[in-house]
């Protein structure tokens, strides 16, 4: 991805080059530098360590709602997110973005605090509240001073269970969205994005991302009210607490605030059918100069034993930024910029994608690239030098995951969503380090087959049709 500048934060590479020209030696007076100084070997990475989980403790609400505390650190602060099991999943065929929009009108006041009354009394705590809904979790979280915790508390009960949905802020938040619906399908990765999902997701709500305006316009207050009464309630929420705080206090503001919150309806339990078969779908753009793929394959969802296996085959073939894919289509040959692969994780369901964005008279040869890398793992193991850098990489990705509030928060969320138990941060470190040559091979073959792959491309079709014919393992 490009280097964002953010105003007041030094980038990476600017951190490197101050710290490279402070540890460079001072010249001596009257000596030339000498142009045979002998680089010193660097020692040898240390055998990364599994992660230590703080005490954490879990407990329930006779309606149903769990709390996680999760102490960390020594900064005087605390974060909390109350996760409700409910988003995209929930909407119907004609649906499409009512989750959003509820999150949304969430965040314009409760019956008895108005926005700015929300913003400001978090602002006095030292923090701010926010609602965040996506594919299967809503999410109503916050960060203050520890001496507030009771308060933020009291604060996040009353936004989740008592949103004012003044029909007066909905004309604006609707029009809000198809301002950024227009926006955003001007662009040529969210339609390949939008297309991919179609493909790959087929007629669950997962496959649905961009309402027609017309659908976004029919929304009521009393369609927005009915999403919420039937899926946000006590039995599908969970709150987790991080940071610095009084445990007992904590507990008490949580019975308060929660104990009276109805269970409502259980979580809804429809994992995706990804489709498993090789498709490609060319979406004109004449005369662009760039396409836009985006390529996947079902693959082992977290609840696996294959699923740790996969995330290494992953950041080896095209995860991390010096991954096979991104070593060839990126510094080798120039394709592109920005290429990537992830596994995209739902609970029950996971799909690994390959996203990039490649000069257009390069479309053909891109895939080629991509298959042959494909193909070499599948059929040879990877040496163990390449594979320790890797996994060396991805244990301290984890150990950086793990460094704040915020990340345990998404740990622990993660576990629970998938069911994993505790064990699985705790050994992940070392189910990381014990995977092998052998395992990322049989891997690659058993779960990245490329006569099952999806591929969305978004360019100038002409050129792209004509160069599909050059790609082998594609019959256009």
């Amino acid at each position: 991805m490009p280097t964002r500048n953010i105003p007041g934060i030094i980038s990476a590479r600017m951190l490197l080059a101050t710290l490279l020209v402070a540890a460079a030696p001072a010249a001596v007076p009257g000596q030339g530098a000498s142009s045979t100084t002998q680089k010193e070997t660097p020692p040898a990475p240390g055998t990364p360590k599994n992660f230590k989980l703080p005490p954490t403790r879990t407990f329930s609400l006779a309606n149903g709602m769990q709390v996680t505390l999760i102490p960390f650190g020594l900064v005087p602060k605390v974060s909390m997110d109350l996760q409700v099991r409910t988003g995209k999943i929930d909407e119907g065929p004609n649906d499409v973005s009512l989750a959003s929009v509820v999150g949304d009108m969430m965040r314009e006041g409760t019956t008895t605090r108005t926005p700015q009354d929300v913003s400001r009394q978090a602002a006095d705590m030292g923090g701010s509240v926010d609602v965040f809904a996506q594919d299967e979790m809503m999410s109503v979280s916050g960060t203050v001073l520890s001496d507030f915790s009771a308060g933020l508390v009291t604060l996040i009960a009353d936004v989740a269970q008592h949103p004012r949905f003044d029909p007066a802020d909905l004309k604006r938040i609707i029009d809000k969205h198809a301002r950024d619906d227009a926006v955003a399908l001007a662009q040529a990765g969210a339609v390949a994005r939008k297309t991919f999902r179609e493909m790959t997701y087929g007629d669950h709500p997962f496959a649905r991302i961009y309402p027609t305006e017309e659908m976004l316009r029919g929304f009521t207050i009393e369609r927005v009210r009915d999403f919420y009464t039937k899926n946000l309630g006590a039995q599908r929420a969970h709150l987790y607490v991080s940071g610095v705080y009084d445990a007992k206090a904590v507990e008490r503001a949580v019975h308060q605030a929660f104990d009276a919150w109805p269970s409502g309806a259980p979580a809804t339990e429809r994992p995706p059918v990804i489709a498993a078969k090789q498709q490609v779908a060319v979406i004109d753009r004449a005369n662009s100069v760039q396409s836009s793929m985006r390529m996947g394959v079902p693959v082992a969802d977290p609840s696996s034993p294959d699923y740790i296996r996969m995330t290494v085959t992953d950041y080896l073939l095209g995860g991390a930024f010096g991954s096979r894919i991104t070593s060839n289509i990126r510094e080798d040959k120039g394709y592109t910029y920005s290429p990537g692969s992830f596994i995209n994780v739902y609970k029950k369901s996971a799909v690994w994608m390959e996203i990039a964005d490649v000069t257009s008279n390069v479309t053909g040869a891109s895939l080629t690239e991509i298959f042959k890398e494909i193909d070499r793992l599948r059929t040879e193991p990877p040496t163990e030098q390449e594979l320790d850098g890797i996994k060396n990489n991805l244990a301290g990705v984890f150990t950086v995951q793990n460094s704040s509030r915020g990340g345990l928060i998404g740990q622990m969320s993660f576990v629970n969503l998938h069911g994993l138990g505790p064990d699985y941060l705790t050994s992940y470190v070392k189910n990381v380090m014990a995977v092998s040559p052998a395992d990322v091979k049989a891997t690659a073959e058993k779960y990245l087959d490329p006569s099952k792959i999806s591929i969305a491309i978004v360019g100038d079709k002409r050129s792209a049709e004509k160069q599909l014919g050059d790609v082998k393992v594609i019959k256009p």
